[in-house]
């Protein structure tokens, strides 16, 4: 062959590669996955992520959307508003228009602000606070039912069922935790149930001494915690320590193994709204499957709330064949989805129609069943 063929070849390879590489990379759409990867609640972050990957695993092997291979990108906010804010800025520069997450009500919450006004399309998969979804943001939704309707399961439940004697409500101070706490406080004082106490902690706090001091002599036979496991977890053991043995009941956000791992058998009981176990629902046995096979745990309760914001979102890629937020936004309104987590349709808001809680009682070996 001589050099002038030889040089032609090289060319012409040279150039098809780069094609190659070009077409492989605009087959790609990454899609932001924000979330704590780092810090005291980073196991909820693993569960989102379990439930993007595994999401995104099944979509790729049915072909993609569009012609389009998908990309999970990590971004650890920490489960900090302002690691949040810098996350969604991340995400901005870095071109990603469709992002699953927050976490943390509080980080979800400024990063919905940067979403919106860059039009970017945000599902969060657990963040409940209302005050979220109020701001009117036209490309923010959420798959997992809000503060207010898990407020009112919880109100409802201790009325009905728990019918305590003295209720204690506490929290942890923050977004999330306290807005439920409150929520809680004040559907039960329109029952006529007064709270013997409410009542706040600081998170990263380890000895709870003077608290369980004062349920003590409160008479305290129930206690509802709005905040998350590692605290309560150390609440559970120490008054379990000192003889105090009220009833305790949480949220969503302490329905973690670890709870029992820092409370021991103290965790043995406790009551909590949590979205539907999803990994039990026979549609979900393959689904569960493949992500048994991986070593990671199908039963956390943001696993298939993170499976089904992926699918409303590339559902919505698919019928527009559109990857804008704006489009994206207004057929997700205006239709309904068939989801890991059940039939999912959204109000003006972008909240969901149908709350997925329901009342639990959690177990020392990491389970959890149906509240009686």
């Amino acid at each position: 062959m001589n050099q002038f063929r030889k040089t032609l070849l090289s060319l012409s390879t040279a150039v098809c590669i780069m094609g190659l590489t070009a077409a492989a990379q605009a087959e790609t759409l990454k899609i932001g996955l924000a979330g704590p990867s780092t810090g005291p609640v980073a196991q909820y972050g693993d569960m989102q992520k379990i439930g993007v990957m595994a999401a995104i695993d099944d979509i790729n092997k049915a072909g993609g959307v569009n012609g389009m291979m998908l990309e999970g990108v990590v971004y650890d906010d920490a489960c900090d508003p302002k690691q949040a804010v810098a996350v969604a800025n991340k995400i901005v520069n870095d071109g990603i228009t469709q992002v699953v997450g927050h976490l943390c009500s509080s980080s979800t919450e400024p990063a919905t602000d940067i979403y919106d006004e860059e039009g970017i399309l945000m599902i969060t998969a657990a963040s409940t606070s209302p005050s979220i979804t109020e701001k009117g943001y036209k490309t923010i939704f959420r798959t997992i039912g809000l503060d207010s309707l898990q407020g009112s399961m919880a109100a409802e439940y201790i009325m009905e069922n728990a019918k305590p004697k003295r209720i204690a409500i506490i929290h942890d101070k923050q977004q999330y935790g306290e807005g439920l706490a409150t929520s809680v406080r004040d559907l039960l004082d329109a029952q006529g149930v007064k709270a013997a106490m409410f009542e706040g902690v600081t998170p990263g706090d380890k000895d709870f001494s003077a608290l369980i001091a004062k349920l003590k002599k409160e008479n305290v036979d129930f206690v509802y915690y709005g905040g998350y496991h590692p605290e309560l977890g150390l609440i559970l053991r120490q008054s379990a320590e000192k003889g105090f043995t009220a009833q305790f009941m949480g949220p969503e956000g302490v329905v973690n193994s670890d709870l029992a791992k820092i409370a021991g058998a103290a965790s043995e009981g406790v009551l909590a709204t949590a979205p539907k176990s999803f990994d039990q629902n026979p549609v979900n046995e393959t689904r569960v499957a493949a992500i048994k096979a991986k070593g990671e745990d199908p039963t956390g309760p943001f696993v298939f709330t993170a499976y089904a914001a992926v699918e409303v979102m590339t559902d919505a890629m698919a019928a527009t064949k559109s990857t804008d937020a704006e489009v994206l936004s207004d057929y997700i309104r205006e239709h309904d989805f068939d989801t890991a987590i059940g039939k999912v349709k959204y109000d003006e808001k972008g909240d969901l129609t149908e709350s997925t809680f329901l009342v639990y009682r959690l177990h020392q070996d990491g389970s959890k069943t149906p509240a009686e």
